[in-house]
């Protein structure tokens, strides 16, 4: 059996059903996962790479693009969590429609026998109340489709699933769609060492943003921990894809892919990236541990040698003038247990104000009840909940 057919045998004739067309393909719609608080600025990233007729909903945004933006889109996109592509959405009441539905679509379009699938699944206010017992019900229609035309059941792989199903049912109405990328796109394949409570690399990618950095001016990040604000600075400054380490999307996998087009968006990406000038990108750490994670992570990305990174406590460090300052200094959770940080972060705003004059800071608080403990006045706060933390992002100006 082969991905493009289905052949049904009865009464001594071979006949060839016709290909399903799915929402994707009649619609040219898609969906973006993104974080509440992030996507104003991640509606922004998706007009600038090509989409169309967005349309903001709870945790993201249906968006219209043509097949060679989305495909630019999801190895663009900095600020999403994922791309979504639906195929087909439908009335779900019970368990038996939502099996009966996921077994209409022709599967073999998307994946062999010999290839594993993973299902992800989200439900909201709907007769169907348990997300993991739906999600059971699309594998189960998934194997089952296979196994009663071959006898045979594809295996599931939680971790790194050859196609990766999400199943979103809401008030009722289920969507089933494929993921464009078959992982979350935080996940960009620098961090190759890490340290406690790492910084997500979309939070990053968010703070670089909002901060309206274009390379103008120096950046510096004094707790630069495992080097992930200095990672999304200089591919943000190189152009550098954030998904250029990724070797297999999903959406080589839809019927329609088109791998010319596909070819052709990785090289245009790949000449448009630029040098990053010595100097421009640097940071430091009190923790030897944490300065050897950020030299691997960063060596391992396009001119990553040019970031400069040494172990120092800021309040060693002589001054950081007529520059951008973004960090993401040590709360509770990162210090491996919730102490009284009052005078680190007295600490951190007489540095701010007496060393790093004409500088503007972007201070990143997981836990903003330590922004009080700053002795400086702030020029603005953003919530930035993302990641998995409920922070704020806070702006001030040293003059």
């Amino acid at each position: 059996m082969n991905r493009k057919s289905i052949l049904q045998k009865g009464q001594g004739r071979t006949r060839k059903l016709a290909r399903l067309r799915y929402i994707y393909e009649k619609e040219s719609r898609y969906f973006a996962q993104v974080a509440e608080t992030a996507k104003e600025i991640a509606g922004k990233e998706l007009l600038a790479l090509g989409a169309r007729d967005l349309s903001f909903v709870f945790r993201g945004i249906w968006f219209s693009a043509a097949k060679r933006d989305f495909y630019r889109i999801t190895y663009h996109a900095r600020l999403l969590s994922r791309v979504l592509v639906p195929l087909v959405s439908f009335e779900c009441a019970d368990k038996d429609v939502l099996y009966k539905e996921a077994g209409k679509i022709q599967w073999e379009e998307f994946m062999t026998l010999k290839q594993t699938f993973s299902i992800e699944a989200n439900v909201s206010e709907s007769s169907i109340t348990h997300s993991n017992f739906a999600g059971l019900r699309v594998k189960d229609a998934i194997a089952d489709y296979f196994r009663d035309r071959t006898n045979r059941r594809p295996d599931v792989d939680a971790k790194d699933p050859y196609l990766m199903v999400n199943l979103h049912i809401h008030r009722d109405v289920a969507t089933l769609s494929l993921d464009a990328s078959v992982g979350p796109l935080y996940k960009r394949g620098y961090r190759e060492l890490s340290v406690s409570a790492p910084m997500q690399e979309t939070v990053a990618a968010a703070i670089i943003h909002m901060s309206g950095w274009d390379g103008t001016v120096p950046l510096y990040d004094p707790m630069c921990g495992s080097g992930t604000l200095l990672a999304e600075a200089l591919m943000a400054y190189c152009k550098i894809p954030s998904q250029v380490f990724r070797t297999r999307f999903g959406f080589e996998q839809l019927p329609d892919f088109d791998p010319q087009i596909w070819k052709e968006i990785q090289h245009a990406a790949n000449q448009d990236i630029r040098p990053l000038p010595p100097g421009l990108i640097a940071g430091s750490d009190i923790a030897e541990n944490s300065i050897n994670a950020a030299k691997t992570n960063l060596m391992g990305l396009h001119y990553g040698a040019n970031v400069r990174v040494e172990q120092k406590d800021f309040r060693q460090i002589l001054g950081i003038e007529d520059s951008l300052i973004v960090t993401n200094p040590p709360y509770g959770i990162r210090m491996g247990k919730d102490q009284d940080l009052k005078g680190f972060y007295q600490d951190l705003g007489f540095f701010l104000r007496e060393r790093c004059r004409r500088s503007t800071a972007l201070v990143y608080f997981g836990e903003p009840r330590y922004i009080k403990h700053v002795p400086l006045a702030p020029s603005w706060k953003q919530p930035l909940k993302i990641g998995g933390l409920d922070g704020k992002l806070v702006k001030y100006e040293l003059y």
